[in-house]
C-alpha cells in the first residue's frame, strides 16, 4: 500500500456506496444464538443460488461461523433500526426478549424482516482483513416491508423514482420560483393535506391551534404552559395562553388539581376534551393512512424522516432538533463481533 493510500478516506469512499443492512446469524456448538449485523452481503449466482459477506478476521464470532453447517441472512426494513444497533455492538445477549423462529440446521430467525435468506455454510476464502463466506441458499421468504439502507455511515431510507421526476410538471412553472421550489411544494402538500380536516374542524369548531393543542394534550396527562410553549414551538407565532384560555373557556381543557410536586399550574384535557380530540384525531391518521397508502409505506416513511431533518435544519432550537440523527460505527465492509 502506497503512503498516500489513505485507509480512513477508502473507508469513506467506501461508505459512498449505498447498501441494506443484514444482520447474520447462526448456532454455536454448544447451542448459544449468535448474531452479528453485516452490510458486505451480496447475490452470488442464481443457479445455483448463492450469496455471500464477508468478516472481519479479528472477529471473536469467526470460529463458529466457519464451522457452522447453517448461517441465515435476515434483509432488516426500514423500522429495525434499533435491531441493527443491538446485533453491531459487542456482548450482551442480543436475542433477548425477541421473537425467534428456528431455521434450517436449527440457526435462529428474526421476525419482521424484508427478507430472510437460509443457507448452507459453501465456501469460505481470504479476502484480505476478512473471511469471505459463501452460503447455498436453501429456503427464502421475503415480504414487501421497505429495506433499511446504509450510506455515508448513517441509515438511509430508500424510495421509489419515477421516469421525468423532480422537474416541473408543466413548462411554464420552470422559472426560479416554481413547482419545484421547496416552500411552494410544503405548502402545498400542507393545504392540500389539512383542507381534507376542514370540514371535520369546522362541525367541532376548532381552527388550527386549537387541534394542535388538543392533540398535544393527548399525548401526556397534564402539562404546564410552559411545557406546551416547548412542545408546540414553530406551529404558533407567540404564545400559547390565548389558545388555552379559549380551550379553558370551551370546556375542553381543565386545570389539574394542584400537587406538592408542581411548580406551575397543570392543564389536562376534561372528556369533552377527550372525545373532541378523539374524532379529529382519528381522521386525521384516517387520512393519512389513505396518503401512505398511496406512496407506498417506504416513500412514506422516507418522506417524514427528510421532514424530521428539515425541522431540525431551519429550527435548531427546537428542542426536537436533532433526533434520529445518531451515527452508526461500521468497518466498511461491515460490521464485526
Amino acid at each position: 500500500m502506497s503512503e498516500s493510500f489513505d485507509p480512513r478516506e477508502f473507508r469513506k469512499a467506501l461508505g459512498s456506496f449505498a447498501t441494506g443492512v443484514t444482520i447474520i446469524t447462526t448456532r454455536a456448538p454448544d447451542g448459544t444464538p449468535l448474531g452479528l449485523t453485516v452490510n458486505s452481503f451480496n447475490s452470488v449466482s442464481l443457479n445455483p443460488p448463492l450469496v455471500l459477506w464477508s468478516l472481519e478476521n479479528a472477529a471473536l464470532s469467526l470460529p463458529v461461523f466457519r464451522e457452522a453447517t447453517h448461517w441465515a441472512v435476515h434483509v432488516l426494513a426500514s423500522d429495525q433500526e434499533e435491531l441493527s444497533g443491538r446485533f453491531a455492538r459487542r456482548g450482551g445477549n442480543k436475542f433477548a426478549g425477541l421473537t425467534l423462529e428456528k431455521g434450517l440446521g436449527d440457526v435462529p430467525l428474526l421476525t419482521g424482516c424484508t427478507a430472510r435468506f437460509q443457507c448452507r455454510n459453501a465456501f469460505q476464502y481470504e479476502g484480505g482483513d476478512h473471511v469471505i463466506f459463501v452460503g447455498e441458499v436453501q429456503h427464502f421468504d421475503r415480504t414487501d416491508a421497505a429495506p433499511l439502507v446504509f450510506h455515508g455511515g448513517r441509515y438511509a431510507h430508500a424510495t421509489r423514482r419515477e421516469p421525468g421526476e423532480g422537474k416541473p410538471r408543466r413548462a411554464y412553472m420552470a422559472g426560479s420560483f416554481s413547482e419545484d421550489f421547496l416552500g411552494y411544494l410544503l405548502g402545498r402538500g400542507h393545504f392540500q393535506f389539512f383542507g381534507q380536516l376542514r370540514a371535520l374542524l369546522a362541525q367541532e369548531q376548532l381552527d388550527d391551534a386549537e387541534f394542535y393543542l388538543l392533540s398535544t394534550l393527548t399525548l401526556k396527562p397534564v402539562m404546564t404552559h410552559a411545557e406546551l410553549n416547548r412542545s408546540l414551538q414553530g406551529i404558533f407565532d407567540g404564545d400559547t395562553i390565548a389558545v388555552l384560555d379559549a380551550m379553558l373557556r370551551r370546556g375542553f381543557v381543565a386545570e389539574a388539581p394542584v400537587v406538592a410536586e408542581a411548580h406551575a399550574p397543570e392543564y389536562g384535557l376534561t372528556e369533552a376534551g377527550k372525545a373532541a380530540a378523539l374524532r379529529v384525531i382519528s381522521a386525521a391518521k384516517a387520512l393519512e393512512s389513505e396518503v401512505i397508502t398511496r406512496l407506498g409505506a417506504a416513500d412514506a416513511q422516507a418522506l417524514k424522516a427528510l421532514l424530521n431533518r428539515l425541522l431540525t435544519a431551519i429550527d435548531p432550537a427546537s428542542p426536537f432538533a436533532g433526533r434520529g440523527e445518531e451515527k452508526v460505527r461500521t468497518t466498511g465492509t461491515g460490521w464485526s463481533e
